[in-house]
């Protein structure tokens, strides 16, 4: 017979309970060694191979399931094969509380115990934003994070950027000028996860980071304005950041959800957005839309202040956190360098120094 997805086995205890488990999940799992690599634990057996398929026999004791196929293959799986977790990771983040802080944690001791190391980057992963203290002063330290948060995701203009008060400066950054909400590189159809914020020097007055929930802020507006976030879900948005031997520009929808409908990316930047068509009818829903939102950032109670200070890094989930800065009111030495990472690569290097304590 020629099955599909949706058909199903039927599995019954011994011990009493029972289970339907999709045909072709079943034969697409088998764990055996014809079916998968044992050297890498990759799948070798693919269901393309299949034009017809059926369970001839299936024999369930209270250790496992023996099932002959039709084609002749047997597959076994043991109980506990059913009784895993084989949906999605949850994301496990938590909005801030009233009196939030970023956590702190020392340079070296982060890049050498790898205890240390894991629960500062167990804290990144739930609150979205970390800062690093006592690190080295000194041009490019941000290499060295590379050992923790993987390699550096490269992006036109430069590796490491400089910022610094410059009037040839392509960049509001490179003003004295205060920065509202944002995150950087809008422009790019997948923006930079996330961002480490190196102060090299600060003597300047006024210039304190800021830093927002993005996600907390779009749960409330979510909540409160459901049509508006709808809106913003699926009305697409230009953003470009350029100079004259670069030129970076994306038109997408400011924010991005996942299959289960969670906010995955929060794209926000009032300094990179182009302006869009007025003749077209979403514009004028779309602005209502970002209109309220923009009034919700900049008065929400999931945003802080602080001055970065020299020798402190500032780490952002940049899909999630926005960061900013006020004024710079006077012309003291003042020089920040940044550069980017991926999410996924720091996510990972929790599972890896995990393993060195088990």
């Amino acid at each position: 017979m020629t099955v599909s997805g949706s058909d199903l086995l039927e599995v019954r205890w011994p011990s009493g309970g029972e289970l339907s488990i999709p045909l072709l999940w079943l034969r697409d799992s088998c764990p055996c060694p014809d079916c998968r690599v044992e050297q890498t634990q990759e799948k070798h057996f693919h269901l393309a191979n299949l034009t017809s398929i059926s369970a001839v026999k299936l024999d369930a004791d209270e250790q496992g399931l023996c099932v002959q196929w039709s084609d002749g293959h047997k597959s076994y799986f043991e109980r506990s094969f059913f009784e895993s977790d084989y949906a999605l990771p949850q994301r496990t983040w938590r909005a801030w509380s009233d009196d939030f802080l970023p956590g702190r944690y020392d340079f070296e001791a982060f890049q050498t115990n790898n205890g240390y190391a894991a629960q500062a980057i167990s804290e990144f992963l739930e609150t979205g934003v970390l800062i690093i203290e006592n690190a080295p002063t000194e041009d490019k330290t941000l290499e060295l994070m590379s050992k923790r948060f993987g390699p550096i995701r490269e992006v036109l203009f430069e590796r490491i950027h400089n910022v610094k008060v410059d009037p040839k400066g392509y960049n509001v950054a490179h003003t004295s000028l205060g920065l509202p909400p944002h995150n950087d590189f809008a422009s790019y159809s997948w923006p930079p996860s996330v961002q480490v914020l190196h102060m090299l020097g600060n003597e300047a007055a006024g210039g304190n980071s800021t830093i927002c929930d993005g996600w907390a802020v779009l749960e409330d507006f979510r909540r409160d304005h459901p049509q508006e976030f709808d809106v913003l879900c699926k009305v697409a948005v230009p953003f470009r950041e350029f100079d004259e031997d670069n030129e970076t520009y994306a038109c997408e929808p400011i924010i991005t959800l996942n299959p289960r409908g969670q906010v995955s990316l929060f794209r926000y930047s009032n300094q990179l957005m182009q302006i869009m068509d007025f003749r077209d009818p979403d514009t004028a829903v779309f602005y209502d839309a970002y209109h309220k939102l923009s009034r919700t950032l900049v008065n929400t109670k999931f945003s802080r202040s602080f001055r970065l200070n020299s020798g402190e890094m500032l780490v952002v989930a940049s899909h999630r956190i926005l960061h900013g800065r006020e004024a710079i009111t006077s012309s003291g030495y003042r020089h920040l360098q940044d550069a980017y990472f991926e999410h996924d690569n720091i996510r990972n290097m929790l599972t890896v120094l995990k393993r060195s304590h088990v």
